[in-house]
């Protein structure tokens, strides 16, 4: 699996994507109609549209600390991270994994775990001593993954965005993860 940024400048000042990037970012959001259901993000979760993802990855890269990681194996785009180097909250210190998604068609086959793994070790080398998350209440398969990986819950509120009921979770980045689990 090969992890590339999307750069900031790309959803700046109306510069749009390059098509096929956005055809396969909205093949990507469109394939997991389940959560885009549980979110509410999208007026219509069975009907993601490309504008629809490029001006919701463009509100994620507004955060001055945002990235936007795409994952691909085999050339394909498999999966897609949201991270924040940091909460809007300064009282929080932690980095912050706003979405990982894995294409429904690839799923099962490690990619949510080793892009997981790859953005823990990038914050790791920043220095960094932990990932934090939220994740919806409603949605039991997020919440069983992310405790698969060591995730714990630490709260439970409200997100910021659309005030919908989160578990917020947490992973110590002081301890190494096991090198299976490795990209």
């Amino acid at each position: 699996m090969i992890v590339e940024a999307l750069a900031p400048k790309a959803l700046e000042d109306g510069v749009a994507l390059p098509g096929t990037l956005l055809t396969e970012l909205t093949a990507l959001y469109a394939s997991n109609a389940e959560f885009q259901q549980l979110t509410g993000d999208f007026p219509d979760p069975s009907d993601i549209r490309p504008e629809q993802v490029a001006a919701a990855l463009a509100d994620d890269l507004a955060q001055p600390t945002a990235e936007v990681l795409l994952a691909r194996s085999e050339g394909r785009l498999v999966a897609v991270a949201v991270t924040l180097g940091r909460h809007p909250d300064p009282a929080d210190p932690d980095p912050w994994l706003g979405l990982l998604m894995v294409h429904a068609d690839e799923r099962r086959a490690g990619h949510g775990r080793r892009l997981a793994a790859y953005v823990e070790d990038r914050f790791r080398a920043a220095g960094r001593t932990g990932l934090k998350l939220a994740v919806l209440e409603n949605n039991p398969k997020a919440l069983a993954f992310w405790t698969s990986l060591g995730y714990e819950e630490t709260a439970r509120r409200p997100d910021l965005a659309h005030g919908r009921p989160c578990v917020v979770m947490r992973r110590s980045l002081d301890r190494g993860t096991p090198p299976d689990d490795r990209p």
